[in-house]
């Protein structure tokens, strides 16, 4: 259960770096002014709202993740379809990273969401089945 949690961090710091690259890129261009970061009023480019959105997402449903994968780890429940569960979950989130930072195609980007979602929702059955 360690590695897709450590794998879901990594993915976390990966969008926290582009998000960064993104900003600075946008204000060497020009596409918007250092003091619209100060209280993200104004207009901003399309990539720059999508980066921060994208980053805020991933402190919304992952947390369960993480919560579900740390109480797992502690409860020792631990099991392949849970840790399969996980997986599925880190790595439908990682696409959905990659279809939201770049083509954003909002069918693709929906079904990974409800598959990353779907396998969220089964780890927390199986967690609180195995603690009643």
């Amino acid at each position: 259960m360690i590695f897709p949690l450590l794998v879901m961090v990594v993915l976390t710091f990966a969008v926290a770096a582009f998000l960064l690259f993104t900003r600075v890129n946008a204000v060497r261009s020009g596409a918007v002014k250092f003091s619209y970061f100060r209280l993200m009023q104004g207009e901003a480019p399309d990539n720059v709202l999508a980066a921060s959105r994208h980053f805020e997402n991933l402190f919304q449903m992952p947390v369960l993740f993480y919560a579900a994968a740390v109480l797992a780890i502690a409860g020792n429940l631990q099991s392949n379809f849970l840790i399969g569960l996980a997986w599925i979950f880190v790595i439908a989130r990682a696409v959905h990273t990659v279809i939201h930072l770049t083509s954003n195609n909002i069918n693709q980007r929906l079904t990974a969401f409800l598959v990353s979602n779907a396998a969220l929702l089964v780890m927390w059955l199986v967690i609180g089945w195995r603690f009643f």
